[in-house]
């Protein structure tokens, strides 16, 4: 099978259990999957009266990149029910849910959650776009839309800025460039991970809070 029907299939197995839908014009549809930055996960894993650790299933199936596969995590009442009924998943205090959490993120990771309108995130998992089908299908067809950005995002400090380009290689969502002296940051691409942020060698990237936006955590 060729490369591209690879992802062809990908992108089915990704949206094949959803259910279409007509949808009136105008009628705003719910989201329930959301970026969360490094601190909001962190007061979300801090504030969990019980955690479960297992095995991200996207990660697991496809091995395409070595980044770590047990990074799934699940919260509260959820997680005695992953801790029972899914394959992989264990109970972990709150500071083997938070070295978790710190390995995921220095190894490049999106803490991407899930959670139903109104009520409070009881599972995020850290994804890669080369695995994860959504962060795939988001970046391929630039469907920004389909997701909730973080309560913060990234905003260039040029005059600190050294031209390392280690903020473009970071960034899953593409939000930086590097065709000049300079990287350029693209704020309307920035859904603010925080990851460009954590490595940036200069301290030239600062991480505002983004106007309108709500924490997660």
């Amino acid at each position: 099978m060729t490369s591209e029907a690879n992802r062809v299939q990908d992108v089915a197995e990704a949206v094949g259990h959803y259910t279409a839908t007509t949808i009136p014009v105008h009628v705003e549809v719910a989201m329930d999957q959301m970026v969360l930055n490094f601190q909001e996960a962190e007061a979300l894993l801090r504030k969990a009266d019980s955690i479960a650790l297992g095995p991200c299933e996207c990660r697991a199936k496809h091995r395409r990149c070595d980044a770590p596969v047990d990074v799934c995590l699940t919260l509260n009442d959820a997680s005695a029910q992953a801790a029972e009924a899914r394959q992989g998943f264990r109970r972990a205090t709150v500071d083997e849910a938070l070295e978790i959490l710190r390995t995921s993120h220095a190894a490049g990771l999106v803490h991407l959650a899930y959670r139903k309108p109104g009520l409070d995130v009881t599972l995020f998992c850290s994804c890669c776009s080369c695995c994860c089908g959504f962060l795939n299908t988001l970046k391929r067809f630039d469907y920004h839309d389909a997701i909730v950005a973080s309560s913060h995002a990234a905003e260039h400090i040029l005059e600190q800025c050294v031209g390392c380009g280690l903020c473009v290689i970071r960034c899953p969502f593409e939000a930086w460039t590097h065709v000049a002296e300079l990287p350029t940051l693209r704020r309307e691409r920035c859904f603010g991970c925080g990851l460009c942020v954590s490595s940036c060698p200069a301290g030239a990237i600062a991480f505002i809070p983004r106007a309108g936006a709500c924490s997660a955590a």
